[in-house]
């Protein structure tokens, strides 16, 4: 099969390799000719491996639109409408679209596969697919064993795109119908991190950072029922097995920008360090808006929203926390 990557980043190039190593072809579309460059020279653009020759990337959007009907949309969702747009000027034959990307538009809280619906031709759109769950690319690279999970209204094709991914070495592919849970699930759980990462910086321990997962389960379990979604699926890899990996790994961005909130830089210094993207940063903007359009109570992402646009200090966010009327644990 044909596939073409828009985005050659981290997760991008990555997914490159399990494709070529499943036996299809690829070709990667990025803007930076630096990870063109590294990518045809078969170096990762961002990790310290090398690539199969089969892994090939380009800068012309033509000829990745015209490789493939089968796109895999590997960009920060703040470029998506815009990517998407584009697309759509080019596109001609019903296509297949890929999301591996997780994040939720701020102020519209739409989720990806809504705007693809917003921004692509009926008739160009032949289908719609989440590709999600606990997966940091550098252990991915590394073809290290990891589980995902394939979501779409349309189960048919997530099946097809089931076993587009799927090996017996390191990469195993579930399905699911719920693509409401898995898209809030993967989006929110960024937002978690971020606060995981926070309560590290501060040095408060591995207690606060469970009682963070936990109760930021919570969180997600709101969302996504108020979305549409079922409450379950954000008790399987989509929901609390990333977060597990991202609210608790060094190798999480998001996790890492909350940690270096922690410590005390401002949000400025985090980006100009940060070459890859902080999607939770932009899922607490977005998840702030739900909360008071919706009147849901998510006081962690809340509080977090505080701190990062409004400057409220981060300890005395925490005594906020705290402060709050004790009762009971329930969800």
């Amino acid at each position: 099969m044909h596939i073409s990557i828009i985005g050659g980043g981290a997760w991008g190039t990555t997914l490159g390799q399990v494709l070529v190593d499943n036996g299809h072809q690829v070709l990667i579309y990025d803007v930076k000719q630096e990870n063109i460059d590294k990518i045809n020279q078969k170096k990762h653009p961002f990790f310290d491996t090398i690539l199969p020759d089969e892994v090939v990337a380009t800068n012309s959007f033509d000829e990745a639109i015209n490789f493939s009907t089968y796109y895999i949309l590997s960009v920060p969702t703040k470029a998506i409408r815009s990517v998407l747009k584009q697309m759509n000027e080019k596109i001609s034959k019903p296509s297949v679209f890929i999301n591996v990307s997780k994040g939720i538009e701020p102020h519209s809280l739409k989720r990806v596969s809504e705007i693809v619906e917003e921004e692509i031709d009926h008739e160009k759109l032949a289908g719609f697919v989440a590709l999600t769950g606990p997966s940091h690319a550098e252990e991915v690279i590394l073809r290290h064993l990891t589980l995902l999970v394939a979501a779409s209204t349309n189960n048919e094709l997530a099946i097809d795109i089931q076993h587009v991914f799927s090996n017996e070495q390191y990469l195993r592919v579930y399905t699911s119908n719920d693509l409401i849970g898995s898209e809030v699930g993967g989006a929110v759980k960024n937002a978690i991190a971020v606060i995981s990462g926070t309560c590290t910086g501060l040095g408060l321990g591995e207690n606060a950072r469970a009682a963070v997962i936990t109760r930021g389960i919570v969180e997600i379990v709101r969302v996504v029922e108020l979305m549409g979604g079922n409450k379950e699926t954000a008790f399987g890899l989509t929901g609390i097995g990333d977060l597990i990996v991202t609210a608790s790994s060094e190798h999480s961005r998001n996790f890492q920008a909350g940690k270096k909130l922690g410590l005390g830089q401002s949000l400025d210094q985090i980006y100009a360090e940060q070459k890859q993207t902080i999607e939770g940063i932009r899922t607490i903007e977005a998840m702030h808006d739900l909360s008071i359009k919706y009147h849901v109570d998510l006081p962690m992402i809340n509080i977090a929203f505080d701190i990062i646009f409004n400057g409220l200090p981060v300890k005395e966010g925490l005594q906020k926390l705290l402060s709050r009327d004790l009762k009971s644990e329930d969800f």
